[in-house]
């Protein structure tokens, strides 16, 4: 036991304020029947719970930790696996944070049981003083008006739903709990029938109307039960999964979205939708690691609907790079820029490291004008895909220097700290995208040194403004057109795993998505694109709540995931991206689209 504590002692201590962390939260977690863990109190300490269950019973002069006389270990007693755990922790500099509730479950007779641990617990002075640590005696216990009999330290769990007469015996009252299961047969799944949440929350408000703590026993033990009932205010979350429950809802912060972004939702008119009509002009939109779920949250958090998710085309495209299952956003990008697969940190080359003709350089031989938007640097992985043909994404002064010798029309992003000789660069560089103006050649704009803000950061309408301007400009060369949009940060917050990051650069992403299709509408020859290069994050929506603009995400990884992405097509032709394929086909789509035959 001494190498195990040492253990758990070394855990603590190397993943830092666990226990600081949990004393900003309303909840408590409640370690039902600790002893029964692999390793009785340290598993659960280390967690950073408040309140452990230990079952005792009175025998041969002994406080053993145990739920029945058969189970009986002879090591095993309330000193050996709590308290002097309790007291090496606190030797040890691991001191409380928060109080914590050693709740006493007597299972047998109790006086003499409280008389035994009376007297153990005098010899532990550093404790029963504590200000942090509470005794709680539940199960077995004296008669009411015996609780005045016993120290200060010892307190007594409640469970009636009503108040002590004797004023004194009430304040001896530390806790009240009463069984789950006499209100509700909700089992931790789905969701929790009108009546019984009315008699749910009819308890909780009863006992905080006497100003008690309060816990259910017998309740279920899932993450979506922990999530209800941290909803309701339980005091105390009882589990049989203290690190997990713990560990859950320490994350509920960045993984709860209350949202206050807002996309307007534009009705197409699908007056060219699917028809055999001549197109002249892509708008590819690409949202980094945006899967079905990151549509799916950001469309619910903003009341049901997104501009995308009116669109009729629908299709999925197979994400894998040549040499790993999972793909990074440089083989992703390259993959829908060239028609070619290649190994991860690869840009604009194919498996062999040699370059590959990227859509640009295809369409600027048809006389196309090239346009590239995104909330990254634009030398970041995915536009530079369109541009750029190194052997690893790192190389950044390359990549700026491919771009520089590229023949794009205009670029709007970040990164311009890669930039050495801006003044030599074939493009009228602005500081802003109002700057724009239809009379230039080729346009550049540096929105940030480095990276751009996200939405939570304050970067504002910026994508949506960016497509706007870039289209007027493009349409104004008279000539057809690539425009490629990128809502770079989708990723971003993916790898954070923050769900309110991931929505609010959806939502904002649709707002560039209704630009596109608004221009689409209103110029006959236009078709609209919009997919992604690769999951992030593994993200899932288990609960929320639309009415309130409430999302709670759920993540699988901090990396991209293998998942096939959705494509969503409006505009003529639109109905042949439909279907499932690689996304090295796509190219291959667009360019039977527009007619274009290559060499290659």
């Amino acid at each position: 036991m001494k190498f195990i504590q040492k253990i758990f002692l070394y855990l603590i201590l190397g993943v830092g304020a666990i226990q600081a962390q949990t004393s900003n939260y309303t909840y408590k977690v409640h370690s039902h029947n600790d002893y029964k863990q692999s390793v009785p109190f340290w598993k659960a300490y280390a967690a950073g719970v408040h309140s452990l269950e230990i079952d005792v019973i009175f025998k041969d002069n002994t406080l053993f930790v145990a739920h029945e006389t058969a189970e009986i270990i002879s090591k095993h007693t309330i000193e050996s696996l709590y308290l002097d755990p309790l007291r090496t922790a606190l030797k040890n500099d691991l001191q409380l944070t928060h109080k914590i509730q050693l709740l006493i479950d007597v299972k047998s007779e109790p006086y003499s049981t409280l008389n035994r641990l009376v007297k153990i617990l005098k010899k532990y002075p550093d404790l029963t003083k504590n200000e942090n640590i509470q005794f709680v005696i539940s199960g077995g216990k004296p008669q009411v008006k015996d609780y005045v009999d016993y120290p200060d330290y010892i307190q007594f769990d409640h469970q009636k739903l009503t108040k002590i007469l004797n004023q004194e015996a009430w304040n001896k009252v530390g806790l009240i709990s009463v069984d789950y299961k006499n209100y509700s047969v909700w089992n931790g799944k789905g969701r929790m029938v009108a009546d019984d949440l009315k008699r749910v929350k009819k308890v909780i408000e009863t006992a905080h109307n006497l100003n008690k703590p309060f816990r259910f026993w017998g309740a279920p033990d899932s993450e979506s039960a922990w999530k209800v009932f941290t909803d309701l205010k339980v005091d105390f979350i009882n589990t049989d999964q203290p690190f997990e429950a713990t560990k859950y809802l320490k994350s509920l912060s960045k993984r709860v979205s209350f949202n206050k972004e807002k996309s307007e939702v534009y009705k197409p008119t699908f007056a060219y939708d699917q028809k055999n009509k001549k197109v002249e002009n892509i708008i590819l939109l690409i949202g980094d690691g945006n899967g079905v779920s990151q549509i799916s949250a950001a469309a619910l958090a903003n009341g049901g609907d997104l501009t995308l998710t009116q669109l009729r085309s629908v299709g999925f495209l197979k994400t894998q790079s040549s040499d790993d299952f999972t793909t990074d956003s440089a083989a992703g990008g390259t993959a829908i820029a060239t028609g070619v697969k290649t190994y991860n940190r690869a840009i604009g080359v194919g498996p062999d490291g040699k370059p590959v003709k990227n859509i640009s350089e295809l369409l600027v031989e048809h006389n196309y004008n090239i346009g590239l938007i995104t909330t990254d640097e634009i030398t970041g992985a995915t536009p530079s895909a369109f541009y750029a043909h190194q052997k690893d994404r790192s190389h950044m002064q390359q990549i700026a220097t491919d771009l520089e010798k590229s023949e794009i029309s205009l670029f709007i992003g970040g990164g311009e700290k890669h930039f050495l000789n801006k003044q030599t660069m074939p493009f009228s560089i602005k500081k802003t995208i109002e700057e724009i103006t239809n009379d230039e050649e080729k346009v550049g704009v540096f929105t940030a040194e480095g990276g751009m803000p996200g939405i939570k950061q304050g970067r504002g309408n910026f994508l949506a403004k960016a497509t706007q301007r870039s289209l007027s400009f493009l349409k104004s060369k008279k000539e057809p057109f690539l425009l490629m949009v990128e809502g770079a940060q989708i990723d971003s917050y993916g790898h954070f795993n923050d769900t309110h990051g991931i929505i609010a650069e959806g939502i904002d992403f649709d707002k560039a998505v209704t630009e596109a299709i608004k221009f689409a509408d209103a110029n006959k020859n236009t078709l609209v694109i919009v997919t992604a290069d690769h999951e992030t994050s593994g993200f899932s929506i288990p609960q929320g709540n639309v009415e309130n603009h409430m999302i709670e995400g759920d993540f699988t990884t901090h990396d991209h995931t293998g998942a096939m992405v959705p494509l969503f097509a409006y505009g003529p032709q639109s109905d042949k991206l439909q279907g499932v394929y690689e996304n090295s086909d796509l190219l291959g789509k667009i360019l039977k689209i527009l007619k274009v035959k290559t060499n290659e």
